[in-house]
């Protein structure tokens, strides 16, 4: 400070400014009063003028001579010096430099002039004052001092008491105790005392005390008493002593201290006439009492609340009953006052804050405030202070309040005008207040209006320059809503009033701001005072005693005394409510229930608490098997849904939360987000829908909600409202979209490494579900504005956020409808206002149809979709796919397509039924009656109008779609090609994303078909969509294959259809191109040469489907792995309806399903119940199946030498049979366009894939017709009852012909086992026939002369089946023979043709690059004389072969003759055989129908490798000759036949039971 009063530039420039600004500082300091401050800034001048002195910075005179200018400026200012003087005599006499102790006396002596020299010896020390000679020695003067004191202190005077005379006294009384309001005042009472004292030689001391005593009796004259006790006597000291004396003779136990006394203490106090600090060492009790007494409270409110959380025994009750009473009893010995908090309440009510703050600060928080008395003064300070302000912005309009008189004090705090004035005492007030305002709760609602009033400000207030003000208020306002109002609220008992208020206040803060306060009173506020821990403990007993009690009968009653506990305590009440409800979820219905009963507060508090629970660190989210969501959580999530559908609690807090949990990648909690929606939309996501939900879900919004759930949807629109607004208002909606759509992905790639798979499964699936239901939602509840102005464009949605597509155009869908509804209505307002105008003129034009008008519309809509979708794919899509296509397919829905009529007609029939069963109900009243009826017959129309406007759509859709369909397939490549990108594209990924959209899918392939569209392949598409689903099966989930069964089972209904009735299938797709069996790319002119596929390969070829659907089951069961078993369960169940139809292939599945259901019983139940569920329907279905021979034609018709009879009939190759001059026709055509076909792409086919559909390709591309077929045909042929039959029917069917038949099939066989690259199925179709053809020749003889031909037929017939199988076809036998010109022109064909893709590759990889393969897999002929060298190679080749058959025919002999010589072992073997074949699940039928394909498995088929006999090695080394001629696949049958042989050694090694077993077969053999 002193280094502030004098600056360094004054000592050196003092004689020109120095000294002049010295002064002149000393006289400013003289002129304030600040309470005697000001002296101290004096002393710090002079001693720091004094002290360069002392350095030698100034010179003696000049600093002499300023100081004895000051003496003027006041009369103590000599008293004042000498203090300085004083306090550098101390400082100097221990410093070692001589010379400054010098410049001290020196300076000294200069100013004994100004100073007088008694003040000087009072002040100085002894040995100083003999330096400046003013005392001769320094040693008598100190013995002097020793001997006055000793005389002054010590020595006992004799007083005569009886010199005082009482009459005096009496007097003195009767002066102060006079009448006071008239002119007497306290100076004129004054010198009467004085007289008193003078003349009856009073005790100044005791007259003190007893104008103290009469002004404690008259403690409402401080005007008059207080001026005379500061005139009578100054010194604080004394003042002190004779109060501290009176205080101190009530502190005995039982005495009370008056509150007179207390009184004028705090006014003395308050008047500055004492300090404090002197009297507060005279009051009782001592602050460590206090603090101790307070330790003491705190831990006998947590023992109590110990004890209520506690069960206590019933002897423990007694014992504790028995201590009670014994703290009562002494209790009763009334302690003595605490002198401090009477003071204290005093010195408040009088308004003296500051003594009452610095006595508080002494306390342990809240200990004074926590005393009644006290807090009603404080409480009673704040309504003055804040009395201006409330009466300008607090008071609600129409009320009128109590006016408050203000203090007379002028001391006390001054009233706030402002809210800004709130900062200068009244927010600490309030503070120190902390939960006790709870006892005056008119000021708890007058600083909850004035916090209402602030906030008006603030929101209206905007600016920049009251900005800063404000937010420190606003904070002001928070903290006294965490430290002040709401621990208040929680000791105020059931104010439901003072709860509405202070939701008045907080209403008006964001949610986090308020969210912030809940968490500070739940889980700090109540371990603050022992108050507030004793109620915390009493709320908890209080809640357990109803949770206890509550049921669904009593949910009224309950209800009640839930709404009284939670009024004050709100946190308390909801963490035990829901810590229950995570423990027993039946009490979640009673308790929504019971809420009806909360306050607007504690809604917001309980949606606070529910956000808490779920975000609970300490508690796990999945169950300790770690494949299912905990059961916590799913009770959480449901009392969520219904909680906020029930009652009006905000939003914006539960979705920010699931944002921020899927945010950080955590999908656990979308479960809340989808009850909430269900909940409060009515929007049910289930895949359990019956087939009449799922059509309701096909019309308008009216139907779904009558029709399309299992709950009845009723008066959500209110709750529907709320969640929309609350989406919209905190922009939640396109976030919660997007995040949802990239974290089904995050899903199984981030969150999904180290959890199980069914969990990743469900958590998928339940991340899909919410987001198809919240899409939904946004969908039937944004207005189109909303809408479009929320969701971008779908290149932004995939390109720049990632949404994956089927997502990106679920979001976009629903905009793309409203935006051409939209169009469509302005182009027909434009129309009739061209056309009103028109009238007026009086012209007339043609009107346009409104067909056209919604072509336009659809046109300028989608027109910016089709340029924005081709960045979502590679360039090379769009050679195939037209983007207009693309678009047209993701855009619709079956909303679009089709109209429910059955749907409509059966809710319009319900609605009838209602009201003819209200009318027939007597016991309805008449206005019910009335209002019920009204309801339903509005609803009756509202259904029909919208029926109506569907149907008007609807037709608009398909005309559109009629003019578009030209223009959607390019086909640059093959067929082929174009569908297996319609497939990748559209069809798969849109097929699992719903329910609906399954449905949709099935429904727009057959509409493609229908329209007939050109270059769609409707067979190829079904065929690739049924051959092999084995790999899409494995990689859904488990509602994806529960939409994938659901798809496919729609598509089959479409082929069972057409397979039930020619009719139907010549009238809907007999002319069809669709169903063409040549296909050719685009460029070629083909057309008029295609051959239609008749209704008999037709259904041939449903049956290779059939076939092919159980081949793929029965793998997909035999694996063991859980996602197979459980997915291909529940297709198959889906699927049920339309499959199996057959009567053996329903057998396979259900023997395959039967064992699933023993082996899974212990292991998995899950699985066990999917399977015993499955197995029960399918045997109810039992008798709808039939034979095989009545689902499609087995009979092959009688042979005929002439080429002309297989005109109608399909040839070996998978074709129809043409003539020969057609065939030669297309032979030429071929070779022109050789060059050009060899370019195709096509997919090289994986040898894991054998299960995938397999089509041949002429032409470059397939022909759908099944080899499998043509075995179950020759099979059936083989039955003893047929052959029976044919040899009394067919006269030129001799025993040559019948071993020319068996010759041919063991040819057929022998080609078959040389090659490696077979279908399983086939090869254990070909071991089925062998046994039966050992079975036809031991029986037919000797009938082993065959012709050349024939065996020339036969060997181009097995090597056209290797070629087909080495292409992937899936052909269909010819039921007549072949001339020799028609089967060269067949090989050329199938020279110059291209395998197909296989199914698997265009579900599993988009990016294919197939180029390789077709190079290394096919020889392209483009000259004519090229292929008459191979014609005669060919030949060569045969010949070759018919030598090999001759060796044959000696070994069968050799084989007859064993054969008899071991009947026995014979037998073994069968039953050898019938055995394995029962482990197998195959029980083949007597007569030999078909063969079970149960065998055809990939697992299987392996293991029937191992088991061939040794027997059949010569034949497959014969057989690999025709196989080595052939043009394609030369190098590759050599390779894959060594692959093979290794196989089989590795397999023989780990199975020698099975090869002893074999040897012995063939011994017998």
């Amino acid at each position: 400070m002193a280094a502030l009063l004098l600056q360094s530039d004054w000592i050196k420039n003092w004689e020109k400014s120095g000294k002049h600004e010295f002064v002149q500082l000393c006289k400013d300091l003289t002129k304030k009063t600040n309470h005697g401050s000001e002296i101290r800034d004096i002393q710090a001048a002079f001693y720091e003028l004094c002290w360069q002195v002392v350095q030698g910075n100034l010179k003696l005179d000049l600093a002499a001579s300023a100081l004895e200018d000051m003496m003027e400026l006041r009369n103590d200012m000599p008293s004042i010096l000498a203090d300085v003087f004083c306090i550098l005599d101390i400082e100097t006499s221990a410093l070692e430099e001589k010379n400054k102790r010098d410049h001290y006396t020196q300076l000294v002596g200069a100013c004994l002039i100004f100073v007088p020299e008694v003040i000087l010896k009072e002040r100085l020390d002894p040995e100083t004052l003999e330096s400046l000679g003013l005392i001769k020695q320094a040693h008598q003067f100190n013995q002097k001092i020793v001997k006055i004191k000793t005389k002054l202190f010590y020595k006992q005077q004799k007083f005569n008491l009886l010199r005082e005379e009482n009459e005096g006294y009496a007097k003195l009384i009767t002066e102060l105790g006079q009448d006071l309001s008239g002119s007497i005042t306290s100076n004129l009472v004054l010198e009467s005392i004085k007289s008193l004292i003078g003349c009856f030689n009073l005790d100044p001391n005791r007259v003190l005390d007893i104008i103290l005593e009469v002004y404690e009796g008259r403690s409402d004259q401080d005007e008059f008493f207080l001026p005379l006790i500061k005139s009578y006597m100054c010194e604080p000291l004394t003042l002190c002593h004779i109060l501290g004396f009176k205080f101190k003779f009530y502190q005995e136990p039982n005495e009370e201290t008056p509150r007179s006394l207390y009184h004028i203490a705090a006014a003395l106090l308050h008047h500055n006439l004492i300090e404090l600090e002197d009297l507060y060492a005279h009051l009782m009790p001592q602050d460590v009492t206090i603090v101790e007494e307070h330790k003491r409270d705190i831990s006998e409110a947590k023992q109590i609340a110990r004890k209520l959380v506690m069960v206590v025994l019933p002897s423990e009750k007694s014992e504790d009953k028995e201590k009670d009473k014994e703290k009562e009893e002494d209790k009763n010995e009334k302690p003595p006052d605490n002198q401090k908090l009477g003071l204290l309440e005093a010195l408040l009510r009088i308004g003296d804050w500051q003594h009452a703050k610095s006595i508080m600060d002494q306390m342990p928080s809240f200990y004074a405030t926590s005393h009644k008395a006290i807090a009603l003064a404080l409480c009673q300070l704040v309504h003055l202070t804040v009395e201006p302000l409330y009466r300008r912005a607090g008071v609600p309009k129409g009320a009128k309040g109590c006016v408050m008189r203000p203090l007379r004090n002028k001391r006390a705090p001054r009233p706030a005008e402002s809210f800004d004035d709130l900062r200068r005492d009244t927010f600490t007030m309030l503070c120190y207040l902390g939960p006790h305002l709870s006892h005056d709760p008119i000021l708890f609602a007058k600083i909850i209006r004035l916090g209402k009033g602030f906030m008006k400000e603030y929101q209206i207030d905007s600016r920049a320059e009251v900005k800063d003000k404000m937010e420190i208020l606003l904070s002001c306002f928070l903290s006294i809503a965490d430290q002040v109002l709401l621990p208040a609220l929680s000791l105020m008992e059931c104010n439901a009033c003072m709860s509405e208020e202070l939701w008045g206040l907080f209403k008006l803060f964001p949610y986090q701001h308020r969210y912030r306060l809940y968490g500070q009173w739940k889980n700090e506020t109540y371990s603050s005072h022992p108050l507030l821990v004793k109620v915390k403990a009493q709320t908890v007993d209080r809640a357990k005693y109803i949770m206890k009690r509550l049921t669904k009968e009593n949910v009224k009653p309950s209800g009640r005394q839930i709404g009284k506990l939670s009024h004050s305590n709100p946190t308390i009440l909801f963490d035990y409510i829901l810590s229950q409800i995570q423990w027993y979820d039946n009490l979640i219905g009673p308790v929504v229930d019971s809420l009806k009963y909360l306050t607007s507060l504690n809604y917001d508090v309980l949606a606070y608490c529910i956000i808490e629970a779920l975000a609970n660190p300490e508690k796990e989210k999945m169950k300790h098997d770690d494949t299912t969501i905990s059961s916590w959580l799913q009770s959480l999530a449901c009392l969520c849904g219904a909680v906020f559908r029930k009652y009006p609690i905000e939003l914006a807090g539960l979705l920010q939360y699931v944002t921020n949990q899927l945010k950080a990648g955590k999908s656990f909690d979308l479960l809340i987000l989808k009850e909430v929606v269900q909940k409060m939309a009515g929007i049910e996501i289930t895949d359990e829908m019956t087939s009449e939900q799922l059509e309701a879900m096909m019309g308008g919004e009216q139907l779904k909600a009558e029709g399309g759930y299992f709950g009845q949807i009723r008066n959500t629109k209110k709750s529907s409202q709320r969640l929309k607004d609350a989406l919209l208002h905190h922009e939640l909606a396109l976030p919660l979209c997007l995040l949802m759509a990239q974290q089904r992905n995050g899903v199984v790639f981030l969150e999904g490494g180290e959890k199980h798979l069914k969990l990743v499964g469900k958590l998928y699936d339940q991340c899909h579900d919410t987001l198809v239901q919240f899409g939904g939602f946004l969908a039937s509840n944004l207005s189109t504005e909303d809408y479009i102005k929320r969701v971008p464009s779908i290149d932004i949605l995939c390109n720049q956020f990632h949404t994956p597509h089927d997502a990106a155009f679920f979001l976009s869908r629903p905009m793309y409808a409203h935006q051409i509804l939209s169009k469509y209505d302005e182009l027909k307002k434009a129309e009739k206002a061209e056309k009103s105008d028109e009238l007026k003129k009086g012209e007339s034009t043609r009107q346009q149809p409104k067909e056209h008008k919604y072509m336009v519309a659809c046109e300028q809509v989608m027109a910016p979709v089709h340029e924005a979708v081709v960045s979502l794919h590679p360039p090379r899509v769009w050679d195939d796919l037209r983007p207009q296509f693309y678009a047209t397919f993701w855009s619709l829905t079956m909303y679009d397509l089709d109209v429910p009529r059955s749907a409509y007609e059966r809710e319009v029939n319900k609605l009838k039924a209602q009201i003819k069963a209200i009318e027939e109900n007597p016991e309805i009243p008449v206005n019910k009656k009335k209002k019920e009826k009204e309801r339903c017959t509005a609803l009756q129309d509202k259904l029909l109008e919208e029926e109506r406007k569907q149907q008007d759509h609807v037709n608009r859709v398909l005309h559109r779609l009629k003019l578009e369909k030209d223009n959607w397939l390019q086909a640059r490549s093959t067929k082929n090609e174009t569908i297996t990108k319609f497939l990748q594209l559209c069809l798969f990924p849109r097929c699992i994303f719903s329910a609906i959209d399954a449905v949709y899918c099935a429904r727009f392939v057959e509409l493609v078909h229908q329209q007939k569209t050109p270059n769609f392949c409707t067979l190829l598409c079904y065929d690739r969509v049924f051959s092999a689903i084995i790999y899409t099966v494995a990689s859904c989930t488990e509602n994806e294959s529960r939409r994938y069964g659901r798809f496919l089972c729609c598509m089959l209904e479409t082929v069972t259809r057409w397979h039930s009735d020619r009719s139907i299938y010549e009238k809907e797709c007999g002319n069809y191109p669709g169903f063409l069996t040549i296909f050719r790319a685009t460029g070629f002119d083909g057309g008029n040469k295609a051959d239609q596929l008749d209704y008999e390969n037709f259904r041939h070829v449903v049956h290779k489907w059939h076939y092919m659907l159980t081949k793929a089951s029965v793998h997909c069961l035999e694996t063991g792995e859980y996602t197979h078993i459980r997915n291909i369960l529940i297709v198959l169940t889906k699927i049920l309806p339309c499959y199996p139809k057959v009567l053996n292939l329903g057998q396979a599945l259900e023997c395959r399903v039967h064992k699933i259901c023993l082996e899974e019983k212990d292991k998995r139940p899950d699985l066990y119940a999917l399977a015993m569920g499955y197995s029960g329907q399918l045997k109810s279905r039992k008798v709808h199946m039939v034979p095989e021979n009545e689902f499609h034609h087995k009979e092959q018709p009688v042979r005929s030498a002439t080429p002309a009879s297989q005109q109608n009939g399909p040839s070996s190759t998978g074709k129809p049979a043409a003539s020969t001059g057609k065939t030669e026709d297309s032979m030429s055509e071929d070779g022109e366009r050789s060059k050009e076909k060899s370019q195709a792409t096509v997919k090289p086919v994986n040898k894991a894939n054998n299960t995938a559909a397999k089509v041949t390709t002429s032409n470059g591309n397939g022909a759908l017709i099944s080899t499998k077929l043509v075995k179950e045909r020759d099979d059936k042929e083989k039955g003893g009852k047929e052959k029976k039959e044919k040899k009394d029917k067919a006269a030129g069917s001799t025993p040559e012909s019948k071993g020319d038949r068996r010759e041919k099939q063991r040819d057929e066989r022998a080609a078959r086992e040389g090659k490696e690259k077979t279908p399983k199925a086939d090869r254990d179709k070909l071991k089925a026939e062998e046994k039966s053809v050992k079975e036809d020749k031991a029986k037919s003889g000797n009938g082993d002369s065959k012709e050349p031909s024939r065996e020339r037929d036969t060997a181009k017939e097995a090597k056209s089946k290797e070629k087909g199988d080495r292409s992937t076809a899936a052909s269909l036998k010819s039921p007549g023979p072949r001339s020799e010109s028609a089967e060269r022109d067949h090989k050329r064909r199938k020279l110059d043709s291209h395998p197909s893709p296989s199914h698997s590759s265009s579900v599993k990889d988009n990016s294919n690059e197939p180029k390789d393969s077709a190079a290394k897999n096919h020889v392209n002929y483009n000259s004519v004389a090229r292929s008459k060298s191979r014609e005669r190679e060919l030949e060569k080749k045969d010949s070759e072969i018919s030598q090999g058959r001759s060796k044959e025919k000696k070994e069968e002999k050799d084989r007859k003759e064993r054969k008899r010589e071991h009947l026995v072992s014979d037998r073994e073997l069968s039953q050898e055989s019938k055995r394995r074949k029962d482990e197998n699940g195959t029980n083949p039928s007597k007569n030999g129908k078909s063969t079970s394909p149960l065998s055809d498995s990939p697992l299987s088929a392996e293991k029937e490798k191992s088991k061939r006999p040794k027997s059949s090695s010569k034949e497959k080394g014969e057989s690999v000759k025709p196989e080595r001629t052939s043009s394609g696949g030369k190098k590759e049958s050599r390779h894959d036949k060594e692959k093979s042989e290794k196989k089989e050694k590795r397999e023989s090694s780990g199975g020698k039971e099975e090869k002893k077993h074999h040897k012995s077969s063939d011994k017998h053999r």
